[in-house]
């Protein structure tokens, strides 16, 4: 997705770009620029299409020092990826504009600029706003006030970043349902998509709220103003995860470091939530326990990865509360007459708090005001979801920036877990199964850390993968969002089409695919649906399919013709769904490594989606 870094500062600021933009490349893009104000006072930019590399490569050729400026990296969303639509755009060398998000009355305003005698370069809905900033800052020369009034008729979503030549050292920037930070220096000041993107110049930051517009200048001044254009201030907070986030360390992959700090996010997501015997309730806050107590019906909506997340904890919800629980593709809950039963608590999931049809979602259900409230599990404290949300958890994973996700997904899982017991605890929940549970979420951990150990042989086993064309991924119960979420992330970032099923839905069709060029996966705890997945394994065998099974030491599976078994330690049934997901990440993740795919941006993805 499309990143914005900004800066006014004391010195040359086109590195301290450069640099941000390299540490938004986790996103996804197509194109890279960047354009600042000269010492001469003229505005001059470079654009390149492809890696930021690009970018760096001309910058090599011809510098652009200054004090101010602002750079983009673009995912095309209007006009295919080059050069002329690559960011920042310009109007009549006295403005340029960085934009994430989707302007969606660009159409109507690019008839009346053209009117108005303005020549558009681009097919992009970005340059609107360029010339309509031209346009207005003629009226006053000042150009916060025709930022405002530009920003006032722009329908859509919008993060913002502006400059113009006729003010030295100053940046305007807005956010409007698409992410913007502050960041906040020693008489210097940015302007981000992304925290991780100054982390090299601060660690405090200012999250913009929805309808903000803000103003830096020299020496570090920050004015920012509201949605009705009241100067207000907002709180300055420090940034809890080191630079360290951003590197890969020791490792090949951003994703594979994700894959191997689970155990430790895992711990970080329980930290303060557990009790003796039963989760906390008041970690979902103060109100959480009145609010759970009236909670009749559960939906919940969430996109891709969230999503499976959200399948899962329908097994637990319903068996731990005995409440009914919908679970929604964000995309879709939106566009068909949803029926509100009276007591319903809206969740919805987000990795970033940011992602579009999550957050559509969320405020499309808010409008109808007749759900009970609304509760969002996200991993970026300062986010949309969690402002807008009545009660929200944080997961803990830390920065995520391999576009797969890992760590994200299975901090999710063991939020909902503390969801469910919570919930359960509240309506009733038999103490003694609430304080098992409690106690094998405290082993949690150290069993990821063992499955983790597994890293060697599931390499070996990605071997029989890497000229196949086509997976299948079976699971039961719970398991089976748990075989969505590994078919997924093999076709993400492998390429090999992947589909999973239900295991007793073989013989209803896919039983027709499988032969021996169909490898089959599947993962089999020791739980009561054991016996059953038994037999539906010895349907593909009899048929000629490769199994690859993640299977339960205590389980009776043994490897034998056709069958590839990997042993997992013991974890207690309900945690089962969050240590499953481990193997089949790093299966994943080697076929992609084995096959040389870009495991961290694979093709076509970005990480945040922010555009619906």
């Amino acid at each position: 997705m499309c990143g914005i870094v900004a800066a006014v500062a004391q010195r040359n600021v086109q590195n301290i770009l450069l640099e941000g933009l390299k540490r938004l490349e986790y996103r996804g893009y197509d194109s890279a620029g960047m354009a600042v104000r000269s010492p001469e006072g003229e505005l001059v930019r470079q654009r390149a299409v492809g890696k930021v590399a690009a970018l760096e490569a001309r910058l090599e050729g011809s510098a652009l020092p200054g004090l101010s400026g602002i750079a983009h990296t673009r995912w095309a969303t209007h006009g295919r990826p080059s050069e002329p639509n690559a960011h920042p755009h310009q109007s009549r060398d006295r403005l340029a504009v960085v934009h994430n998000g989707i302007i969606e009355n660009h159409e109507q305003l690019r008839r009346e600029l053209t009117d108005q005698g303005y020549v558009f370069e681009s097919e992009t809905d970005t340059e609107v706003i360029a010339h309509l900033l031209e346009r207005e800052s003629r009226r006053d020369g000042d150009l916060l006030s025709a930022f405002q009034r530009v920003v006032a008729g722009l329908d859509g979503a919008y993060a913002l970043g502006v400059m113009a030549v006729d003010e030295p050292d100053v940046v305007v920037g807005a956010r409007k349902g698409s992410p913007l930070v502050v960041g906040v220096g020693i008489g210097e000041a940015f302007l981000a998509s992304d925290p991780l993107a100054l982390l090299p110049v601060t660690d405090r930051f200012i999250y913009l709220r929805e309808g903000d517009v803000v103003r830096l200048s020299a020496n570090g001044r920050i004015e920012i103003f509201d949605a009705e254009g009241t100067a207000v201030e907002r709180e300055v907070q420090t940034f809890e995860h080191g630079d360290g986030a951003a590197s890969k360390g020791e490792y090949r992959h951003f994703m594979l470091k994700e894959i191997h700090e689970q155990p430790a996010v895992i711990a970080a997501a329980l930290e303060g939530r557990l009790g003796d015997r039963s989760v906390l309730v008041e970690s979902f806050g103060p109100d959480a326990e009145r609010l759970f107590q009236q909670v009749r019906q559960i939906h919940i909506v969430a996109c891709g990865t969230s999503y499976h997340a959200g399948m899962v904890a329908r097994y637990w919800l319903e068996r731990y509360t005995g409440i009914p629980v919908q679970v929604e593709v964000a995309s879709e809950y939106r566009y068909r007459q949803v029926v509100v039963p009276q007591g319903t608590l809206f969740v919805t999931l987000s990795q970033s708090g940011e992602t579009a049809d999550t957050l559509a979602a969320l405020r499309f259900a808010m409008e109808q005001d007749n759900y009970l409230g609304s509760l969002g599990i996200c991993n970026v404290p300062g986010s949309s979801l969690v402002r807008e949300a009545d009660l929200s958890l944080m997961t803990q994973a830390g920065p995520e920036i391999g576009v797969a996700s890992t760590k994200a997904f299975t901090t999710q899982l063991t939020a909902l877990m503390l969801f469910a017991l919570a919930l359960g605890r509240v309506r009733g929940m038999d103490e003694d199964e609430q304080a098992e549970i409690v106690a094998a979420l405290r082993t949690l951990p150290a069993l990821c850390s063992q499955v983790l150990g597994l890293d060697e042989a599931i390499e070996r086993l990605s071997m029989a993968f890497a000229e196949k064309h086509h997976a299948l991924f079976l699971g039961r119960g719970a398991h089976f969002p748990i075989a969505q979420e590994g078919a997924l992330k093999l076709k993400e970032i492998s390429y090999i089409h992947a589909e999973a099923y239900p295991a007793g839905e073989l013989k209803h069709g896919p039983l027709a695919l499988v032969d021996s060029e169909m490898p089959v996966i599947s993962v089999a705890p020791n739980d009561e649906l054991l016996d059953k997945l038994k037999s539906n394994l010895q349907e593909v065998r009899a048929r000629g399919g490769e199994l690859y099974v993640f299977a339960d030491e205590n389980v009776g599976l043994n490897a034998s013709e056709g069958i590839q078994v990997l042993h997992l330690p013991h974890v207690h049934e309900a945690l089962a769904p969050i240590l499953y997901t481990l193997p089949l990440q790093l299966l994943s993740y080697h076929v992609a490594v084995l096959k040389g795919t870009d495991v961290d941006q694979p093709r076509n993805l970005a990480k945040s989606v922010t555009v619906e």
